[in-house]
């Protein structure tokens, strides 16, 4: 069956922002000029489509990402936009981090008041981690103390991005009518703010002409409230143009001997440059008002790539462990990434794939080359958020859901048996904070096992345990909202009744200096007996508790290698327990069967650390030497000596607790900055700046986690509900002595008191 689309005239893009930046009332409005509605939605009156859950619905937020396909003309051709709405609240960043591992090009949403918001930092950095190119689209330009250029500001400050105005705003505030197109040359005006509104062309000369002004007041009142004239207009696009210029070697000896690029020239050359990560384009609108959508559909046909654009994708050969690229396109064997896990009330599981190349057919055999598994897909669906379209096939460079796939995790690989692949897959954060639950009857007691199990499948962020000393079931997220969401599903989804309890923070340990230990296990039975015996070294790795431990490279591994145990040593990075492993063991002291046993018993070691029970991370450990027994010895027994010299060499290297720091943006009226600040000082707060914004003042800082519980209700408090603020995890840092007797006694007093 021949494509529908052309490999080139696909987008697959993500729409990402803070929280009530606007993303999902921008995506509806996509939508409706799209056609795939027919009538609005609104987070406010919780009617989006993109926002279908109950909980989003009722919240006004987004918490999972939606997925829809929508059609838009440029220059007469027709483009398929996939869609994926993010959430901007921080507890959900597990969305935004999956959906960016699969798209191909992204709109940032910026408040024009706010600027750079915390979580528009951390979606940005996700962002850069995965080279996607971006467009940028200052919403809200209708708000009170509207500033655009103040958005640019905060992008060039506290992003170190490279924006580059497209548009000027046309008006402010409640004057805002449309914008000045700097490509084009002339001015876009909306005719008012119902939905379908017309906009207008006006030429340049035109605009300026005091009579058309007289005849159109409302353009001269908002020419006025932006100050803008023919020579405002012709500097900011000389440096505009020369902006663009200089990013793009293909036209810069045009411009520099012409001082001109026409249209044409210089969409092509924003292109380029936004596709190799050196520009982001920057447009402005008012999406509730049903402003800037047309243009911004239009740069993300322009500016953002198709599948053919992005390099080839890579990943390793299963079977030779060698690297292999995979093309976008049909004729290539086919391989994708599954990036989402849903349960549907009536398809039953959803996974999301993106493919990258070849095609997918129903009723087709897939292989999963991370789990080395063979899967059927029993029916494949175009999604439009909850609802969905029933398809034959799934090309090259397109989303799609699948249906009667058994197996599949968030990040697995699916591929063709005959050529495997594994792609790279998604990296997620660790949750930083816990609950306990119980189910209130028997009878609830099996369906929270079950429904725990497939909201676990769906978020790779929220993990279920049970407290070796307590019994109890523990379920950790990224915050308190996160879990409050998963157990509301848990009791409207699944219809289980539970107590919860109080949140408690998911501290970890660390090593602050070297020491050695050694682990022998020796039992005697009747028969063959068990004999494991190894002698190793713990070592602290730098940055304890930073997330940056995720990013070394090959060669910072090398290095740290050579540091902590000199040369000849091989070494393993374990990212999920942040373990550098090294074997030095030369010789037959022990054979090489028995190593990874070894590992295996520090790794299981390190979910339970010496001071309180927390996991322990940032540890290097060398494994220097040990004995065997020809026929004593066996896997489990050098296991549990690998596990026994690590808690004795960490027992000796003065062991710290690490505690979870969040950043804090508090938004105030100043008049109650004092008690703000005095509250912040009480909670151990590191204020990092102020800043004031739009009549208000934004105190930044990094705060334990342990100390923001109830903060939500305490700041509504202090400034009689006028205060706002948004928190999301930075990383772990070395608790007080205090604070660290404190929750190490509760913890070895919980065990006394089995």
């Amino acid at each position: 069956m021949a494509r529908r689309f052309q490999l080139d005239r696909m987008r697959n893009i993500g729409i990402m922002a803070h929280i009530d930046a606007g993303k999902t009332t921008s995506t509806e409005r996509i939508l409706f000029y799209t056609g795939v509605t027919y009538k609005i939605g609104e987070v406010d009156e919780g009617t989006a489509t993109m926002d279908w859950m109950e909980q989003e619905r009722e919240r006004g937020i987004t918490i999972t990402s939606a997925a829809t396909t929508a059609a838009w003309k440029r220059f007469g051709h027709q483009y398929r936009i996939n869609i994926i709405d993010t959430p901007g609240h921080v507890d959900f960043t597990v969305e935004v981090e999956r959906s960016l591992r699969v798209l191909d090009g992204a709109v940032a949403i910026f408040d024009s008041v706010a600027g750079v918001q915390p979580q528009t930092e951390t979606v940005w950095r996700q962002a850069d981690k995965y080279r996607v190119p971006r467009i940028a689209f200052v919403n809200k330009m209708d708000r009170t103390g509207a500033d655009f250029d103040h958005v640019i500001r905060t992008m060039r400050q506290r992003l170190s991005a490279h924006p580059v105005p497209l548009q000027f705003p046309l008006g402010k505030e409640d004057n805002f009518i449309g914008v000045l197109d700097f490509i084009e040359e002339r001015a876009i005006v909306w005719k008012d703010e119902t939905l379908g509104a017309e906009f207008e062309y006006i030429a340049l000369d035109k605009l300026w002409d005091p009579e058309f002004q007289k005849s159109r007041p409302e353009i001269a009142t908002a020419l006025k409230a932006s100050a803008v004239n023919a020579e405002f207009y012709k500097e900011h696009r000389d440096k505009v143009v020369e902006y663009v210029a200089e990013h793009d070697d293909a036209v810069l000896a045009k411009y520099l001997e012409q001082h001109k690029l026409e249209p044409a020239e210089l969409r092509a050359s924003i292109r380029r440059s936004t596709l190799a990560l050196k520009l982001v384009p920057v447009l402005a609108g008012s999406a509730f008002k049903n402003k800037g959508v047309q243009p911004l559909l239009d740069a993300i046909v322009d500016f953002l790539p198709s599948p053919a654009d992005i390099p080839p994708v890579e990943g390793i050969n299963p079977d030779t462990e060698e690297p292999e690229l995979r093309r976008a396109a049909d004729d290539q064997p086919f391989s994708g990434l599954a990036f989402k896990i849903m349960s549907d009330p009536y398809v039953g599981h959803l996974t999301y794939i993106r493919v990258y190349s070849g095609i997918c057919k129903t009723g087709s055999t897939v292989y999963n080359a991370t789990k080395k598994t063979r899967e059927r897909i029993g029916r494949l669906l175009r999604m439009h958020a909850n609802k969905r379209e029933e398809i034959e096939s799934i090309d090259a460079g397109d989303i799609a859901a699948c249906v009667g796939l058994k197996n599949v995790s968030t990040g697995d690989t699916l591929c063709d048996e005959n050529k495997p692949i594994v792609l790279e897959a998604i990296e997620f954060p660790a949750p930083v904070i816990s609950v306990a639950i119980e189910p209130k009857t028997k009878a609830d007691q099996e369906k929270m096992g079950i429904a725990l199990g497939k909201l676990a499948q769906e978020d790779p962020t929220f993990r279920v345990h049970t407290d070796p000393d307590t019994g109890q079931t523990l379920i950790s997220g990224m915050g308190e909202l996160h879990l409050e969401i998963i157990v509301d599903r848990m009791m409207r989804e699944f219809g289980v009744q539970a107590n919860v309890g109080r949140p408690q923070v998911a501290y970890r340990e660390t090593i602050t200096k070297q020491a050695p230990g050694e682990g022998k296990y020796i039992r005697q039975t009747g028969g063959r007996g068990q004999y494991g015996h190894a002698k190793l070294s713990v070592h602290p790795l730098p940055s304890a508790g930073h997330e940056d431990m995720h990013e070394l490279s090959t060669d910072d591994l090398d290095e740290l290698t050579k540091q902590v145990a000199g040369k000849g040593g091989k070494w393993r990075f374990d990212k999920e327990h942040r373990l550098l492993f090294i074997d030095k063991i030369f010789g037959a002291a022990i054979p090489k069967e028995f190593i990874p046993p070894i590992e295996n018993g520090i790794k299981e070691a390190m979910e339970n650390g010496v001071l309180a029970g927390y996991e322990m991370v940032d540890i290097a450990v060398v494994l220097e030497d040990g004995s065997y027994h020809e026929v004593d010895s066996s896997e489990m027994a050098f296991k549990i000596a690998g596990s026994m010299a690590f808690k004795e060499a960490c027992g000796r290297a003065h062991p710290k607790l690490l505690e979870p720091i969040m950043r804090v943006e508090v938004v105030v009226p100043e008049e109650y900055m004092s008690q703000v600040f005095g509250d912040l000082n009480s909670r151990r707060a590191h204020v990092q700046g102020t800043e004031n914004r739009a009549g208000s003042h934004v105190i930044r800082s990094e705060v334990p986690l342990s100390e923001m519980f109830g903060y939500a209700t305490d700041l509504r408090s202090r400034t009689q509900g006028r205060g706002s603020f948004t928190m999301h995890f930075s990383h772990y840092a070395q608790a007080p002595a205090n604070v660290s007797e404190e929750v190490i006694s509760k913890a070895t007093g919980k065990v006394g008191a089995k």
